[in-house]
């Protein structure tokens, strides 16, 4: 487990500079708390971070029951493609938001390996 354990603390470090880069583009755009609106570059950066939180919800507790009821290492791989993909994503909403669609994918795809692999392994854990 603890591969998985790593790979939670790699997404939210993950997390955590996409919310220094909220930050600084607060200062660099201008855009004073607790506005989030003002400027599009801003804005999908501010997208990017919240996005970001919305998939760890689904992501931290999946990655933890199927390191626990399926198989580890194969959880942390899954996880650590997670955080590339995340990557992928916002780079490329940075970059325009109709970019971040590959690392959205990838993101999507893993999430549901990770919650049907979560089902899989509670209902053999209860049989």
């Amino acid at each position: 487990m603890e591969y998985v354990y790593i790979v939670v603390v790699l997404a939210l470090i993950e997390y955590a500079v996409l919310g220094g880069m909220v930050g600084y583009a607060r200062g660099k755009y201008g855009i004073k708390a607790p506005a989030i609106t003002g400027n599009e570059n801003f804005e999908r950066i501010f997208r990017t971070h919240q996005n970001t939180l919305e998939g760890l919800v689904v992501f931290v507790p999946t990655l933890w029951i199927f390191g626990r009821f399926v198989d580890p290492t194969i959880g942390a791989g899954l996880g650590l493609v997670w955080i590339v993909g995340r990557a992928m994503y916002a780079r490329g909403y940075i970059a325009g938001a109709e970019k971040r669609g590959p690392g959205a994918m990838i993101c999507g795809l893993i999430n549901i390996a990770l919650l049907l692999g979560c089902l899989y392994g509670l209902i053999r854990a209860v049989l």
